[in-house]
C-alpha cells in the first residue's frame, strides 16, 4: 500500500509524522466506527431503558447486566470517538488534557466492567448452586451496594495507576497521546484486570454447568414419578441455566475481544519492539476489544426472549402508555 509521511501539524516544527490513508481507505473506516458507535450506544440504551423501566425485570441480575451495559454505553460515548478518530488519523487532534481524559475513562470504564462480569458469574454461581441461600440473601439492595463498590473500586484503582510513579501521558509532538507506565505497573494491571478475575469467573462457570446437569437429570427423574403440578421446580432451574449460559456467552465473548490486546501488551512490557509497530498493532487490537461493548445488546437480542419484547415496546414507543412499566414481558415458553 502507497503512503505518504506527512504531519500531524505542517506549520509547527514540534508536529508527529503521520501516514496518510487512501481516500477510500479513510471513507470505509469512517463508515464502520460511526456504525459500530450507533450499534453501541442505541443498543446499550435499549438494554438501560428497559430494565430500569419494565418492574418485571427489576433483579438482582438484571441490575448487573444494567451496570454492564451503562459502562459500555458510557465507552461507545466517551472513548470509541476518540480511539476510532486517532486510529484512522494516525493522530490526536484534541489535546494533552483530553488525552488525560481519554486514558482515564478508557481505563477507568474497562475496570468497571471487569468488576461487573465477576459480580454477574457470582450472581449465576449462587442462583444455580445454592437456590436457597440467593432467594433469602441476595436483594436488590445489596446488589446495588455490590455496583456500587465495584464502580468506585475500578475509579480508585485507575486514578492509582495513572498517578502512581513512572506513569506518565506521552505528547512529546504535537498531536502525540500515548500512556507510558513501569513494567511493574503493567503487569500488575494484567493480573489484576485479565488473569485473576476471569480464573475465578471461569471457575463459578464451569461448577455452574456441572451442577445444572446434575440437578436437570435428577429433576428429570423426580418428575417421571410425579404429577405435572410438580413442573415450577424444574421451570425455575431451566430459567436459571439459560440466564447464566446467556451470560456466560457474554463473558467469553468479552474474554475473546480482550484476551489478544492484554496478552500483547503485556508481552511488549519486556520484548523491544519499535515504537510505531507497537502502536500500530495495539491500537488495532484495542479497536477489537473496545468493539465488544457494541456486541453485548445483539447477545441479549438472540437469547432473551424479554429483550425482544422490549425493543418492540420501546419502537412503537408503547412505554409511555399509562402501566407499561406492569407490561408481563414473559410466557412459559421464554422461560
Amino acid at each position: 500500500m502507497d503512503r505518504k509521511l506527512h504531519y500531524c501539524y505542517p506549520d509547527y516544527n514540534t508536529s508527529c509524522a503521520k501516514v496518510v490513508r487512501k481516500y477510500e481507505e479513510y471513507v470505509m473506516l469512517y463508515i464502520f466506527s460511526v456504525f459500530v458507535i450507533i450499534v453501541t450506544l442505541c443498543g446499550n440504551i435499549f438494554v438501560i431503558i428497559s430494565i430500569s423501566h419494565f418492574k418485571q425485570l427489576h433483579t438482582p441480575t438484571n441490575l448487573l447486566v444494567l451496570s454492564l451495559a451503562a459502562v459500555d454505553f458510557l465507552l461507545g460515548l466517551f472513548v470509541m470517538p476518540f480511539h476510532f478518530a486517532a486510529y484512522i488519523e494516525y493522530c490526536w487532534y484534541f489535546g494533552e488534557f483530553m488525552c488525560y481524559y481519554f486514558f482515564l475513562m478508557y481505563l477507568f470504564l474497562t475496570s468497571a466492567s471487569v468488576s461487573n462480569l465477576v459480580f454477574i458469574s457470582v450472581d449465576r454461581y449462587l442462583a444455580v448452586c445454592n437456590p436457597f441461600f440467593y432467594t433469602s440473601n441476595v436483594t436488590i439492595f445489596r446488589t446495588m451496594l455490590c455496583i456500587a463498590i465495584g464502580w468506585l473500586s475500578a475509579l480508585s484503582y485507575t486514578l492509582s495507576y495513572l498517578n502512581s510513579d513512572g506513569s506518565t501521558i506521552l505528547t512529546g509532538c504535537a498531536g502525540a497521546c500515548g500512556f507510558d507506565f513501569l513494567p511493574a505497573w503493567g503487569m500488575a494491571d494484567f493480573l489484576c484486570t485479565f488473569v485473576l478475575p476471569f480464573s475465578v469467573i471461569s471457575c463459578f462457570y464451569f461448577r455452574i454447568f456441572i451442577v445444572a446437569r446434575r440437578h436437570a437429570r435428577a429433576i428429570n427423574l423426580f418428575l417421571q414419578k410425579k404429577p405435572p403440578a410438580q413442573l415450577n421446580s424444574k421451570t425455575s432451574l431451566k430459567s436459571e441455566t439459560k440466564a447464566a449460559r446467556t451470560l456466560g456467552i457474554v463473558v467469553a465473548v468479552f474474554m475473546i475481544c480482550w484476551f489478544p490486546q492484554l496478552v500483547l501488551a503485556a508481552y511488549f512490557l519486556y520484548t523491544p519492539v519499535p515504537d510505531r509497530y507497537i502502536s500500530t498493532i495495539l491500537s488495532g487490537l484495542t479497536l477489537i476489544s473496545l468493539i465488544n461493548s457494541g456486541i453485548n445488546p445483539v447477545i441479549y437480542a438472540f437469547f432473551y426472549p424479554w429483550f425482544q419484547q422490549c425493543m418492540k415496546l420501546i419502537v412503537s414507543r408503547k412505554i409511555f402508555s399509562p402501566g407499561s412499566s406492569v407490561i408481563n414481558l414473559f410466557s412459559e415458553s421464554s422461560h
